[in-house]
């Protein structure tokens, strides 16, 4: 049975709190409903579908980034993105794919999982 869609990604933190905000302040995703799994996490949801499972509680692994390179998301508004990520003074790398123009922006969450948001070929790196 092939796969038809990606589901979720899950993370490992031992900050749930941090890790949540991150995602909501930098992603815009929202904290919504989780089942009673019997440890704590969250569940952060993007149109309506969780699509970021967090777990805590666990020991985290070493290294922290684990086996996942990294997850990616699509997005837009990459001027005010990259001024949220100055704003918290963290590094990232922006990238412009050569072929497509596409533009890729990769950084680090609290937990040392890499972020990738694509930003389409008509976006411009600063404001308009």
């Amino acid at each position: 049975m092939p796969a038809t869609a990606m589901n979720h990604f899950t993370i490992l933190t031992d900050d749930l709190a941090a890790t949540t905000t991150f995602y909501s302040e930098l992603l815009g995703l929202t904290e919504g409903w989780r089942p009673p799994l019997g440890f704590p996490g969250a569940w952060m949801y993007c149109d309506g579908q969780a699509v970021l499972h967090i777990v805590a509680g666990r020991p985290m692994p070493t290294p922290r980034s684990g086996v996942l390179d990294h997850m990616a998301f699509s997005a837009n508004d990459l001027p005010r993105t990259l001024a949220l990520l100055r704003a918290r003074s963290l590094e990232y790398d922006l990238r412009r794919q050569p072929e497509s123009g596409m533009w890729q922006l990769f950084f680090r969450d609290p937990n040392g999982a890499r972020v990738e948001l694509d930003f389409d070929v008509h976006e411009r790196e600063t404001a308009a």
